[in-house]
This record gives C-alpha cells, sequence and structure tokens, in this order.
C-alpha cells in the first residue's frame, strides 16, 4: 500500500501547487491531480456581451496551505479568450454580477477585516474593490435594481446582543427545528451613507430578482429557514419595492430558478410539475403578478436546469435531456421552439445571456472539467474561453462511452462506461459501479472524475467505472423519475445490476471483479449492493449512505421531501416496506468486504446511519468492515484533506478487494506523502 501511494505521489510536486505531469503522461491521471483540478462556474456575461466574469474554484496546496475547501477566485475572459484575474489568492468570491452599465462587477466576498460577507464592485478596467453595502451578517445572496443604484440584499436575522452574550458565556444549547433565523430582505443604496431598509416579509426568503421594469420584487419564501420546508414549502411572491406584496404564485412543489423578462412583463420559473415531482424541471412562465403558471414545454423528457431571455417576448433555456444537454429558445406564449445547440462535445450546466443575445455557457466533456464557452448570437458553435488545467493536454485520458442497455422488464436504460486506460487483448478487466445521487440527479458525458468518483484514476490501474442513469434518474422527464415511488432499492437498484450484467455479456467485465460506490442515495445503494446484493459485489465503499428507511425519516432533515417524492407513506403506515427496503435487514447474506464512511456533522443522512451498518456487518461477522469519520464534515467533504483522504481510502479499497490480496482489510494508516514543511517557517 505503501509503495502505491509513494509511486502515485511522484507524479505531483505539491510543494509548487501544480500537477507535474509530463514525465508520467502514459501513467494516466493521480489522486494528486484529481485533487488540484480547478474548475470554472457562475458564468456572468456582460451587457455587451464581450466578457464574461466567472468564478475559479481553486483546490488548496495540500500539505502546504491551510486546510479548507476550494478558494473561490473572481476572473474576468473577453471572447478573443484573454483571462484576467480580478481578485485572486486566499480569497472566497460568490455572486459575480455585472453593472447595467457593464463597466463594473458586484461580487459578494469576506475580505480581509471584514467583520460579514459584503457587497463589493470592482471597475473593469482599473482600480481597486470597493464594499458597497453590509448588513449586520453575512449577505447570502444579492440583485441589482435597473439602474445599478441600489441592490436588494439577502441576509439570516442576526443574533440578538443578549443571546450572543449568553452563547459566550457558555450557553451554547440548540434547541431543534425552533432556534431557526428567517433570512431576511433589505434593500440597500450602493455606496450610499444611508442605512439599508428592512422589507417586512413573512417567514424566510431563498431568492429575489428584482423586475427591470424596476417597480416590484419575486421573492422565493418559505415558512421556516429549515431544510424541508425550503425544498417542499418555497414558493414564488411579487412584492413592491416598498414591500408590499403585489401577486403570488401557488407552485406545486420544489422550485429552481426565476428570471425577470427584460421588459418586466413576464417571469419565468423552472418549477415540479406537481407535489410528488422528484425534481424541479419545468419551464412555466406567469404575469408580472403572479398567477397560473403556464407550461411552455410540455411532456418534455428532460429536466430543465437554466433559463435566461433573449427579448421580451423569447426565452433561452438549457435542458438536461438523457446524458447530453440542450440549448434552445421559445417564445412567451409557448411557441417557436428551436434547438440553438445540442451538445455531442461539451455538456452544458451553466446559462447567462446578454442583452445583444450571446450566450455564455458552463460546460464540461470527458476531457476537462468545466470551463467557459461562449456562444454568439446566430452562430451553430461555441468558442471554449478558458483552459483552468493546461497541464491535462498531457496527461492520457481512457475513453469514456455511453452505454445503453435493457432491464430486466424491458426498460430501456443508459449508462457511461469509462473504459480501463489500458486493457491487455480481450481480457475481462475489474469494474467499479458508480452510483449516483438523489435519486433526482444524473450522470452527464462530461467530466465524471472527483475526489468521490476518482474514474480515470481507477482507469490508470486497470479499472472500468460505469456510471448508470437507473430509473428514477433525472434527465428524462417527470415520469420516468417517479418510477421508484413507493419502490425504494427495488427496481431501482435492479438496474444497476442489469447493467453489470450487460457489460459482462460484451465480455468487458470480470463477473468476480465488481465493486460498487456512491454517496447519499449512491451510499444507499452502495450498502444495498454490500447485503441485498452481496452475491455481486465483490467490494463496496459507502458515503453518507442510507442504511436504515425508517430511522431516515425520523432523524434526518427532510422528512416530508422524503414522503411527498419518494416514499409516499410513512414508517407506521408501511413497517414492513421499510424494513424490506433497509440494507441491515439484509445484513446477515453480506459477504462484501465494506468501506464506510461518513462526515459526523451530517444532517441529511445522519451519521447513525453508518453506525448502524457498521454494527450490523461486525455482528454479522461474515466479511471485513470499517467505518472513517470525518470531523466536522457534512454531506459530502468539502475540505481538501477529507477529499484527499476519501480518495485515497477508496481506491485502496477497490485495489485490495477486486485486484489485490483480499482477506484482512489493508493498514488503515495512510502514508499522503506530503511535502515536508519548511523548518525554516
Amino acid at each position: 500500500m505503501q509503495r502505491w501511494i509513494m509511486g502515485i505521489a511522484c507524479a505531483l510536486v505539491l510543494a509548487t501547487g501544480t500537477p507535474a505531469v509530463a514525465a508520467r503522461q502514459s501513467a494516466g491521471m493521480t489522486l494528486e491531480q484529481v485533487a488540484q483540478t480547478r474548475t470554472a462556474n457562475q458564468a456572468a456575461i456582460s451587457p455587451d456581451g464581450s466578457e464574461v466574469a466567472y468564478v475559479l474554484s481553486v483546490p488548496r496546496a495540500l500539505g502546504k496551505d491551510p486546510d479548507g475547501p476550494a478558494r473561490s477566485e473572481l476572473h474576468v475572459v473577453d471572447r478573443a479568450g484573454h483571462d484576467r484575474g480580478f481578485v485572486t489568492g486566499q480569497v472566497d468570491v460568490s455572486a459575480p454580477r455585472w453593472l447595467p452599465d457593464g463597466q463594473s462587477i458586484a461580487y459578494l466576498s469576506k475580505r480581509e477585516g471584514d467583520a460579514t460577507r459584503r457587497l463589493y464592485t470592482i471597475p473593469l478596467r482599473g482600480g481597486e474593490s470597493t464594499a458597497v453595502a453590509h448588513l449586520a451578517g453575512d449577505i447570502s445572496s444579492f440583485d441589482l435594481s435597473p439602474d445599478g443604484r441600489r441592490a436588494v440584499l439577502l441576509a439570516a436575522q442576526p443574533e440578538d446582543a443578549a443571546r450572543k452574550q449568553l452563547r459566550e458565556q457558555g450557553f451554547s444549547q440548540k434547541v431543534y427545528e425552533e432556534d431557526w433565523r428567517p433570512v431576511e430582505v433589505w434593500i440597500a443604496e450602493l455606496g450610499g451613507s444611508a442605512s439599508p431598509r428592512k422589507l417586512a416579509i413573512d417567514g424566510s426568503v431563498r431568492t429575489v430578482r428584482w423586475s427591470p421594469a424596476g417597480d416590484r420584487l419575486a421573492v422565493v419564501v418559505a415558512p421556516r429557514q429549515l431544510t424541508d420546508d425550503m425544498m417542499v414549502d418555497a414558493r414564488v411572491r411579487i412584492y413592491s419595492v416598498e414591500g408590499r406584496e403585489l401577486g403570488r404564485v401557488d407552485n406545486p412543489g420544489k422550485l429552481g430558478e426565476i428570471a425577470w423578462s427584460p421588459d418586466g412583463e413576464h417571469l419565468a420559473i423552472i418549477s415540479a410539475a406537481d407535489a410528488n415531482d422528484p425534481s424541479e424541471g419545468r419551464l412555466t412562465v406567469v404575469g408580472k403578478s403572479g398567477g397560473a403558471q403556464r407550461d411552455l414545454l410540455p411532456g418534455l423528457e428532460g429536466h430543465v436546469w437554466h433559463v435566461g431571455w433573449r427579448d421580451a417576448s423569447t426565452l433561452v433555456f438549457l435542458s438536461q435531456e438523457g446524458v447530453q444537454s440542450r440549448l434552445a429558445e421559445i417564445g412567451v406564449d409557448g411557441t417557436g421552439q428551436r434547438t440553438l445547440l445540442r451538445a455531442t462535445g461539451p455538456v452544458h450546466m451553466g446559462l447567462s445571456v446578454a442583452r445583444n443575445g450571446d450566450v455564455a455557457l458552463v460546460g464540461s466533456t470527458p476531457a476537462h472539467p468545466s470551463e467557459i464557452f461562449h456562444l454568439a448570437a446566430g452562430s451553430a458553435e461555441p468558442r471554449r474561453l478558458t483552459d483552468s488545467n493546461p497541464w491535462l493536454a498531457d496527461v492520457r485520458l481512457a475513453r469514456q462511452e455511453i452505454v445503453r442497455y435493457t432491464a430486466r422488464d424491458g426498460l430501456e436504460l443508459e449508462g457511461l462506461l469509462v473504459h480501463p486506460l489500458e486493457r491487455r487483448g480481450q481480457a475481462r478487466v475489474p469494474l467499479v459501479v458508480v452510483v449516483h445521487g438523489g435519486p433526482e440527479s444524473h450522470n452527464v458525458n462530461g467530466w465524471l472524475n472527483s475526489y468521490a468518483q476518482p474514474a480515470q484514476t481507477l482507469a490508470a490501474q486497470g479499472f472500468a467505472s460505469f456510471f448508470p442513469n437507473y430509473r428514477a434518474s433525472t434527465g428524462r422527464g417527470v415520469a420516468f423519475s417517479k418510477l421508484d415511488h413507493g419502490r425504494p432499492g427495488m427496481e431501482e437498484f435492479d438496474d444497476l445490476v442489469d447493467g453489470v450484467d450487460h457489460l459482462i455479456d460484451i465480455g468487458l467485465v470480470d463477473r468476480d471483479k465488481v465493486g460498487i460506490t456512491g454517496g447519499s442515495y449512491g451510499g444507499y445503494a452502495s450498502a444495498w449492493g454490500a447485503t441485498y446484493y452481496s452475491e455481486r459485489f465483490a467490494a463496496s465503499v459507502m458515503f453518507v449512505g442510507i442504511s436504515d428507511q425508517a430511522s431516515l425519516v425520523t432523524t434526518g432533515d427532510i422528512p416530508r421531501e422524503q414522503y411527498q417524492v419518494h416514499m409516499q407513506t410513512w414508517p407506521w403506515e408501511s413497517p414492513e416496506m421499510y424494513r424490506q427496503a433497509s440494507p441491515i435487514t439484509h445484513a446477515q447474506k453480506s459477504r462484501t468486504p465494506t468501506l464506510i464512511l461518513h462526515g459526523e456533522a451530517d444532517p441529511r443522512v445522519p451519521v447513525m446511519q453508518s453506525y448502524m451498518l457498521y454494527r450490523y456487518l461486525k455482528l454479522a461477522s461474515q466479511a471485513p468492515v470499517r467505518l472513517v469519520l470525518y470531523p466536522g464534515e457534512g454531506h459530502g467533504n468539502s475540505r481538501g484533506a477529507s477529499r484527499y483522504d476519501y480518495s485515497l481510502r477508496l481506491v485502496q479499497w477497490m485495489r485490495h478487494y477486486l485486484t489485490g490480496p483480499g482477506g484482512e482489510p489493508p493498514a488503515y494508516q495512510l502514508d499522503y506523502a506530503l511535502p515536508k514543511a519548511d523548518a525554516t517557517r
């Protein structure tokens, strides 16, 4: 194990923060390179379409930088691909927006010396950032008035002085689901001396958008600042800038983006189709005072992720359809739908539309993670503007392809397969099945490499990786996403095994060398593979996963969401269904070595889910099991060290049990091969 870690460590000089790849082109991608991969996101195109502001996510240098989440820098790139860093280094920037004149960019950040996250602006043609608005607490979101002189701000209600003093004296108790503080709405003059003005809005606000007409705000508000309320009960309300309610939209369930038309006469809303729809994805429109939603794309076998406006009568939307994306436009009356770009190359996951009709996109391919693209109005092909990881050009990457297969009940399914980097003749290869979470999510034919699913690193070591879009995934329309309702762990997980059988039948995969992994609902699938389907999986790595459905409903933070869009029954109404759908029920069947990993501060799938599976498997004593906990991490790891540790353990476990000696677990201590600390510092 130590020789393997030291071997891949030689491929990267961590002290420089730059992956050294030229000397090991034949070796494929290493975990250190995965840990240092940068991504571009949060694109905002300038009003004239000439430049794009975006956020560059820059991971910390392992062993050199203080541990923590990736840094977020503000960059601007023009149509020619000239990229400039505007706010870089040890910074955390978010939500870039152009001021209406296109000469400055607004963004959120907590800079050195700031007590809270503030709203800043920075001139495009030279000059320093200036704080133009702040509140007593962190500003979480904002939007600008049409003239650029004011901003509407969102921030959690600050803790009162008396409560803060008590907490500092040690009275730090939490009263579960009662001591929440609402997110409030404020109007501020940018750079002015007047204090921001709070609007009186009942509930807790999630999103706010200022109408281009200047007279009203579209507000997404929920009864309480609880995750379940935000997912299930969030509704769109229309307010005047003075805070008077002008209208409302009784959307039936989950909500995505909202966007005003340029004339302020219409509001586009990405919405669920009904209360039982697992995911937002219907493109709807209402008038400026709310009212009934009109679905512009009824029957769409996909999900709309992003929306903008080309002009007052034409919407531009980005939909996920199967494993690809589609950029299209449609009239506000539902006519004239026209595809602008169907991705056969990049899969696009972000959208921003300029006044002149130019479009900025965030997209990835199997060869690179998310980058910024520009599509000029009238053009048929986007131009890639950024190259955040130029060293990737020197890394050999394995082939990735779309796989289609038929489930045992006749349902047509698809997924993605990353082949081994090298395969000897027709020899069968080990396989790792990577199951996405949700299940209201799906894999796309883009970059499939991250700390929790290092497919290219596995490929470099002779593994294939399979990413199935099983029934209940998004990207195939509402009806497909509901196919698991009231039937968790049944046909949806049969789909995983059917996909494996397809890969065995075509002569690629060794049936006795198949592992399974995933996080959240994918962790549930991994636990299912280790128990119910143990005879099919030789190794399992479960991350923040579900092991007991009944206790999850009663201890997690989204019980009503689970009821409405998944279970549609409560544990006391269908105790046997809940019992049979829980991996712990089938723990005695397990012969699969299982690695369980979990963040100790996970509110979505509480860590007790992993404790329970660990103890059940340990008491069954039929196969090795190990539990690894990450202090302070939640539903997924955010810090660089936690992510790197996870990657190492995942690959170690799969190597040990699929291609290695097996038997007793590998040593739990890891040699991270980090650079030596500077003794002079």
